[in-house]
């Protein structure tokens, strides 16, 4: 190895450092931050647990707290089922506009929440269905669909057509395949669509915003709120919590699904 290649190696190294650090050291301050003492971030830390104390006791977070899981969880399972299904049509046949179809996937992941958010607020006033918690699920699940669909597909692209056809002529019928060698085939991508969808709906805030009631918001939505009357360390609790449950739930996930196809 000469001494370009060595300098490289090492320019490669220290980018990838310097990315990770700046990605990962305001969630570590944050995280230190929770169990600081001082209201005001006075250094040294003063340790201590105050503000967890002070957010399981704020109703209005919990209540909020637990809207956002309830909704993030159905949309979850709704997103997963509706996406599959639709992933599996698309993967199998062949009807006019079947293009199109597949293009107007990727328009809502991109058009920016605000627009979107407005529009649904317009379209469920308009049809009748108005806002709360069953507006802001039929909107976080249109959002969470493409996601869902377009991992769901990337799987079905690696699953050989010969393993089905030769379930086939064993005898099994169209249920028996998908059951028992297409959906086992594409579980890893199901439940990574899963993941997106959970957390495209636990972290939505302009969606819920527009269509939550008072009384009725999510955790992103009281987040804002409590900001704009004037921060206080819990909302870096809550967010701490938040932060580790979600890298758990990745982790586990992780452990029992590589998601390259192997289990």
């Amino acid at each position: 190895m000469n001494i370009v290649t060595r300098a490289l190696n090492g320019l490669g190294k220290l980018y990838i450092g310097l990315l990770l650090l700046f990605l990962y050291l305001p969630i570590i301050i944050m995280a230190l931050m929770s169990f600081n003492a001082s209201p005001f971030y006075m250094l040294p830390i003063e340790w201590s647990t105050v503000w967890y104390e002070t957010f399981f006791s704020n109703g209005q977070l919990i209540a909020a707290t637990w809207n956002s899981i309830i909704i993030a969880l159905v949309t979850t399972v709704i997103s997963a089922i509706l996406g599959t299904a639709a992933s599996l049509a698309l993967y199998r046949y062949d009807f006019p506009g079947k293009s199109l179809l597949q293009a107007a996937l990727l328009p809502p992941i991109a058009i920016p929440w605000l627009i979107t958010g407005t529009a649904m607020l317009i379209f469920f006033f308009g049809v009748g269905i108005g806002r709360g918690l069953h507006a802001i699920i039929l909107g976080h699940v249109a959002l969470a669909l493409p996601y869902v669909i377009i991992v769901v597909n990337a799987r079905l692209r690696t699953l050989a057509p010969e393993l089905e056809e030769a379930a086939r002529s064993l005898g099994a019928n169209q249920w028996q395949v998908t059951w028992r060698v297409t959906l086992p085939w594409i579980a890893p991508g199901v439940i990574a669509g899963g993941l997106f969808a959970f957390a495209v709906s636990f972290d939505q805030f302009v969606v819920s915003y527009f269509l939550a009631t008072p009384g009725h918001s999510t955790l992103p939505v009281e987040i804002y709120a409590a900001i704009r009357k004037g921060f206080t360390p819990e909302i870096n609790a809550v967010s701490t919590i938040i932060i580790v449950l979600s890298m758990g739930i990745m982790l586990i996930t992780a452990r029992f699904y590589k998601f390259g196809g192997e289990q």
